[in-house]
Parts: C-alpha cells; structure tokens; sequence
C-alpha cells in the first residue's frame, strides 16, 4: 500500500483540539462551483483569472494542491460529494438529462436511500438550506432534509441571465445575474438562520464554460477586465484527435474571456458571503468548504470541456484536478496548503468528522471516503495517497507519480508518469519495462471496486444505471428511459 506519515506544510504548529470548539455546534458553508478546474484560480497560481476573495479564503485556511474529482460530470460527482460513494455504489454514473428524474411525472430523488451530509446534519439539529443548481433529480420538491430550497429546473446552463428558477416549488424566469441571485438567496438563507447550526449548500452554476452560456456576453462587473486580455493560462493548442465537441473553442478568446469572468463573478459572492459571517458574528464558528464538482480543460492538452466530451471517455487529470479549500479560523490551519491526493468522496466524512458527529456516519453501504479532518488541523496522519476514479465503461487508480486508466471492453488503456508527463501525452501501457508496475496498479484498482462496487450498480459487472448512460452500447445495458443522452 502506498502509505505515509503526511505532514502539510505552511501551518505553524497544530491547533487546539475538538475540545476547544465553540459550545454552539460550527455552522457548515459549502461553496459548491460548476465545470471550474483548480488551474484558473490564484492561489493555484493562475495570474491572469481575478479571484481575490477566494485566494483570501485559502491563505486564512487550508489549501488542497492535489484534490480531484472521483467522475467526469455533475451529477455522479453532486451525489458522491454528499454519500461518500462511488458512481457503483450509488448508481448515478453520469448526468441526469432534461426531464426525468428531474422533472415530471415520476421524478425523483437519485441519492434518497443513501445517508448524505444534509441528512447527517439536519438529523443533528441544523438546518438545511439549498441555493443554486441541484441536479441530482425530483428537482420541485425540497430533497435531503433541506427546508430553504432555490434550484434549476435542469442541470445544464444555457445562461446566467433570464433562466428558469425553482422558487416555492413553481418554475419562473429570474432577470438578475443568477450567480449574484444564488448568492442573495445563500445570505437571506444565513441572516434568516444566524440563531442556530445551520448548513448552507451555495452551488453555483457557473463557471459551466460550456454550451450557449459561453456564447452570452459578458455582463458582469468584470466585463472591462477582461475586454481585452489574452488569458495565456488557457493554452492555444492542437485539438487532441480524442476531443468531440468545441474544437473551434481550442483558438477562440471570446469563450475564453467569459469563462474567466464567470470565475471572477464567483468570486464577488464568495467576498459577500465572508462579509455576511463576520458581519453577524459567525465567522469563528463556520466551516467553509470552497470545492467544485469537477474540472475543466480550456485548451489544456489539446481538450475543451469535461470527460464526457471525449470519445472515447477519458479520465485526465484536467477532468479530475479540483479546488479544495477549508476555513475555520481556530480550527482549521491558517495559511496550509496540503499535498495530501485527495477525492470527492472524502468530503462527506470529513466535515462529519471535523464536526464531531463521527458516528453518524453510515456503516452500510462502506464508506471509501476517507477522514482528512485532521489534516485541517495541521496534524500528522496516516495516508494512502491514492485516488480513485470511474465514468461509465472508464476506470482510473492515480498515486502522486503515477495514473493508470482501463476501459471495459474498449480501448486503449493507459498509463502515465505524471511526474514527467503532467499533460498526460504520452501512453505507456503496454510497454515491457512498465509492465510490473501497470500489472501491480491494475490488481490495487480492481480490489478496491471489488470492496465498494454495489453489483447492482456495477456497470462493469452486469450493474445498472439510475440514469441514461453515453457508454450505454458499448457495456451493453438498457438505457433506462430508452434513448442516449
């Protein structure tokens, strides 16, 4: 196993324990952001994208250099983040399309059997308040124990400005910006429940950097910043023979500007929601969780888009790598940045735990999340800095120095020595000098599914899908609402 003593650096010393906590139980900020990689933000060194109130948030916390998403697209991520499962065990292994499960006659929940972050939470006295994209199904109707409920009708993004809303269960058009609307409803959520623990979920659908929305002008506060910027953080490169859609994109600034100012808008709510904490005097007693769902490439290796807009499906690193960012003052290491792998499905366990409603945490089905709450503490822990990822037909075990990536039955299969080949351009599967090593990755990858895959959602074993799958004639399954999405 590849285990170590990890020690982040950049704390001064490790902080007080749990038993200094506030009598009050920490309120809980989950920051949730759409399509966005780490690579765009400053404090993951990008010089171009302009995010001052989230730089700031890390340097007062914790910073994860090496957080990645366990799927390539909204919805698997969206429920992982929240059960602490794997696509195979809680069967959403792709994006839910318009319509069913979201909307309709014989919609619903795709996450209701499992115990989540909001459940755990609101079974411990707070409450739940959901403001901004959802897309995990049953979409009118509060879900998870959330009692404020503001959502999209869908998952996907056409736009920021005159979109459907959900709002007191009836669809309607919103005219505001809907990042700044997300982030009004987010504070009227916190100023309405300032009294008592409360978990606010701000799941913003932007940056997307996709579809329509990126052909909308730019209309927010960053518009001049970026009228004329180049944007260099976001390569120029040759299409990748393997990207599907938005090869245009790969030369074009003008998608590349309203990306950037979609970041940027972010990061104006992420300023107010701080001011609001520290206006109402909660800023010591709430944990902010800055995370995204999954990343994105803009130009990086020759893709624009997510995983799903390859063919075949892929798992790179630009689909994976994600901002991870924690802040507590007091209890959480001010100024830390950890290069501890981490995945989505760590997060649910590790805000229950650094919570202190560890056994809460459900037994069944098994967890694979991992506890990193320590880590936010500034202490040494115990770690296999290994990663896991699945989509569909593709898998992937990744270590800090090496990714491995199987098909089932397709090809190819790859293997990448991320320490020589961050842009993973060079596939070494197969070849006779590696193949121990690809030999030894593969055995540690199908062990792990062979402990949490559920078989009925094990798509690699005969398993189902919750929801319609791309890959669906290739593993040879019935679509269950009878079309590709």
């Amino acid at each position: 196993m590849n285990r170590r003593q990890f020690l982040a650096t950049g704390a001064a010393a490790s902080l007080a324990p749990r038993a200094h906590a506030q009598q009050r139980p920490p309120n809980v900020v989950l920051i949730l952001t759409d399509n966005h990689g780490a690579w765009s933000l400053g404090c993951y060194g990008n010089r171009d994208i302009r995010t001052p109130h989230i730089d700031k948030l890390a340097s007062e916390g914790t910073l994860f250099t090496q957080a990645h998403s366990n799927n390539a697209v909204c919805s698997p991520t969206r429920a992982s983040l929240l059960t602490g499962l794997m696509p195979s065990q809680h069967g959403v292994h792709t994006y839910l399309g318009a319509g069913l499960p979201q909307i309709g006659e014989g919609s619903y929940n795709t996450i209701a059997e499992f115990a989540t972050l909001p459940k755990i939470l609101t079974s411990a006295g707070y409450t739940a308040g959901l403001s901004g994209k959802w897309h995990l199904g049953d979409n009118l109707n509060p879900q998870e124990g959330f009692s404020y409920w503001v959502t999209k009708p869908h998952g996907s993004s056409d736009g920021f400005y005159d979109q459907e809303i959900i709002e007191n269960r009836k669809i309607r058009k919103e005219p505001q910006y809907l990042t700044d609307f997300w982030t009004d409803q987010g504070i009227r959520f916190i100023e309405q429940n300032r009294s008592n623990p409360f978990f606010l979920m701000l799941a913003y659908n932007g940056p997307y950097g996709l579809g329509r929305s990126m052909r909308e002008p730019i209309r927010n506060a960053h518009q001049a910043y970026y009228a004329n910027h180049e944007l260099p953080s976001m390569p120029r490169d040759t299409p990748h023979p393997w990207n599907h859609v938005h090869s245009a994109w790969l030369d074009d600034i003008a998608v590349r500007r309203k990306y950037a100012a979609e970041i940027s808008g972010i990061d104006d709510g992420v300023g107010r929601v701080m001011d609001t904490l520290g206006k109402h005097g909660l800023d010591q007693n709430t944990l902010v969780i800055f995370v995204a769902d999954q990343g994105l490439a803009s130009g990086h290796s020759g893709f624009w888009g997510m995983g799903d807009h390859t063919r075949p499906l892929t798992a790179f690193d630009w689909t994976t790598w994600i901002p991870l960012i924690a802040r507590q003052p007091g209890r959480v290491a001010k100024g830390q940045r950890s290069d501890l792998l981490v995945s989505t499905y760590d997060v649910m366990p590790s805000i229950v735990s650094h919570l202190g409603l560890g056994s809460k945490l459900p037994q069944r089905p098994a967890l694979p999340g991992r506890d990193f709450a320590p880590v936010l503490e500034g202490r040494t822990v115990e770690w296999d800095n290994t990663v896991f990822f699945e989509f569909e037909n593709v898998r992937s075990i990744r270590t800090a120095e090496w990714k491995y990536i199987e098909r089932y039955k397709q090809e190819p299969n790859e293997l990448y020595h991320l320490k020589s080949d961050a842009g993973e351009r060079l596939n070494l599967a197969g070849r006779a000098e590696h193949r121990q090593l690809q030999e030894s990755m593969r055995k540690r990858m199908y062990a792990f599914f062979d402990r949490y895959a559920d078989p009925k959602w094990d798509l690699w074993k005969g398993g189902k899908s919750k929801v319609n799958a791309l890959s669906a004639d290739v593993l040879g399954i019935q679509n269950p609402y009878g079309r590709r999405q």
